[in-house]
């Protein structure tokens, strides 16, 4: 039976064609899974569903997601993180064949562009929630340290949005071509800035953004832990979501400058 599938076109290019379409018609497509987002049980048969395609230097695990958690893609991993999800995972008893079973560990930074209404102007922004807990690097605790890392960088914690935010001097977000491409963070050791965030493929963004961004040669960022926000089709349900988790704590937010055109 036909699978409710969106299969991209960079996961499409990986996979090739044949297997895309096979996807598509049911064949190797599970009916059920489990979603690598939210790791709550989906139905490909009953609703629009994701591919999800993890790749590591030498290994390539194919998962699926609710569509209105991921979008159809292709995320980079190391052959390290991926062969340990399997493991953990299956207990070393099924090959990554068998994708659907397979959540990795490193959480997948989802980046959506909107407006943004403050004291009457319109702002670009950007809005950064990971698809699972972050946690320190190096640590074994359980839990989410996404907001504390952030603010250690200087992002500012953000009850209600109803000022811009003050300037994250050294991090930037970069366009090219009109297109999003990257958020930029200081070097460690002093040298040029490295990529916080870089998209897999340019990310397109509306006429109204651009000109905005162009305008005030600064892009907002908000940043909210797995769960406050979600995928929100409209800029006016983006914004309530934002409302609310900046109500719960649950938000950061800095005006970072604009590298590009």
């Amino acid at each position: 039976m036909p699978r409710m599938l969106d299969v991209s076109d960079e996961v499409r290019a990986e996979i090739g064609d044949e297997e895309a379409d096979r996807l598509l018609a049911g064949e190797n497509a599970p009916g059920s899974y489990d979603c690598t987002s939210c790791r709550t049980p989906g139905d490909s048969e009953q609703e629009r569903t994701s591919t999800v395609l993890f790749i590591g230097d030498e290994t390539a695990v194919l998962a699926f997601a609710h569509a209105s958690c991921l979008p159809s893609q292709v995320v980079q991993v190391t052959e390290e993180q991926l062969k340990g999800a399997v493991r953990s995972i299956t207990g070393d008893q099924v090959a990554p064949q068998e994708p659907e079973k397979v959540v990795p560990e490193q959480a997948v930074l989802g980046v959506t562009s909107g407006l943004v209404l403050i004291a009457g102007e319109l702002h670009p922004a950007l809005v950064v929630e990971p698809t699972g807990p972050i946690v320190r690097p190096g640590s074994t605790a359980l839990g989410d340290d996404f907001l504390p890392l952030l603010i250690e960088q200087g992002f500012m914690p953000v009850t209600a949005i109803d000022a811009v935010p003050p300037v994250l001097h050294g991090w930037s977000v970069l366009l090219a071509m009109g297109q999003l491409h990257a958020v930029l963070q200081p070097s460690s050791n002093g040298g040029q800035p490295v990529a916080w965030w870089q998209a897999h493929q340019p990310l397109q963004v509306t006429e109204g953004w651009r000109a905005a961004a162009n305008k005030h040669q600064q892009v907002l960022m908000f940043a909210a832990p797995v769960g406050s926000i979600g995928r929100q089709p409209r800029e006016d349900l983006l914004r309530d979501a934002l409302d609310k988790a900046a109500a719960n704590g649950k938000l950061v937010a800095s005006a970072l400058p604009l590298a590009g055109t």
